[in-house]
C-alpha cells in the first residue's frame, strides 16, 4: 500500500523487452536505501517487486497485463518517473490509500498556470467516471490529487508549487498518457451497497 506522496523523481536506466513481459530497471536513490528482493516500490503509481538492487537502481519485471492496463509500456531509457516505496504502519498517511493497482489510463487535456498552481484537466475513461467526486481523491502517475471539478469524459486537479518540482506531473503536456487509479474506498462502498439491492446509479 501507498500514500500517493511521491518520494522522489527517478529515471529509467533500461527496458528489457521479455516474451510476455519486459525488465525494468530505474535509478533512484531514496527508494533504493532500504530496499531488498521482495519489496514494493510504486513507479508512475503501479506497484512493482523489486527482483534485484544494485548502485541505487532496482530492476522489476513488468507483466504484460500491467504494461497493457498502464501507462510503463511507453517508457525509455532516460523517462522521468514517480518512485515511491510501501508506507509503513508508524508513519502518517499523507495522501490516501493507493493500492499501486492501476485501473485505467487517461490523457492530459489542457494545463492552465496560474500565479500559485497549474490546473490540469485530464481525461477519465467512462467505467471510471462515477467514481470520481468532486472534492474526492484520486491517483495519478501514483501522485494523491484532490478532484477540482468534474465533468464529462473528464476531471481537474490543481497542482500546488511543490507537486510541479518534485513530480512528472509538472512536465506532462496535453497529449501525455497517465495513469488513473480511483478511490479504493469508493469501489468497495458500489460493491457493499449493490450487495444489500440498493442499486447504483450508472
Amino acid at each position: 500500500m501507498f500514500t500517493g506522496i511521491v518520494e522522489e523523481l527517478g529515471e529509467v536506466v533500461a527496458i528489457e523487452p521479455l516474451a510476455d513481459s519486459a525488465r525494468l530497471s530505474v535509478r533512484g536513490e531514496i527508494v533504493t536505501a532500504d530496499a531488498v528482493h521482495g519489496a514494493s516500490i510504486a513507479v508512475n503509481g503501479v506497484c512493482l517487486t523489486v527482483v534485484g538492487v544494485a548502485d541505487g537502481v532496482f530492476t522489476a519485471d513488468v507483466m504484460k497485463e500491467t504494461l497493457d492496463r498502464s501507462c510503463l509500456g511507453v517508457l525509455v531509457p532516460g523517462s522521468r518517473v514517480n518512485l515511491e516505496r510501501a508506507v509503513r504502519v508508524d508513519q502518517r498517511l499523507g495522501g490516501h490509500i493507493v493500492q499501486g493497482h492501476v485501473d485505467g489510463t487517461g490523457v492530459v487535456l489542457s494545463r492552465e498556470p496560474a500565479q500559485h498552481w497549474d490546473v490540469v484537466r485530464i481525461s477519465l475513461p467512462a467505467e471510471l467516471d462515477r467514481y470520481v467526486v468532486e472534492k474526492g481523491s484520486i491517483a495519478v502517475d501514483g501522485v494523491s490529487l484532490t478532484v477540482a471539478g468534474v465533468d464529462t469524459g473528464g476531471f481537474a486537479v490543481s497542482l500546488i508549487p511543490t507537486t510541479l518540482e518534485m513530480t512528472t506531473l509538472g512536465r506532462k503536456q496535453p497529449g501525455d498518457p497517465v495513469n488513473l487509479e480511483v478511490d479504493i474506498l469508493a469501489k468497495h462502498v458500489e460493491k457493499l451497497i449493490g450487495a444489500h439491492g440498493l442499486g447504483v446509479r450508472p
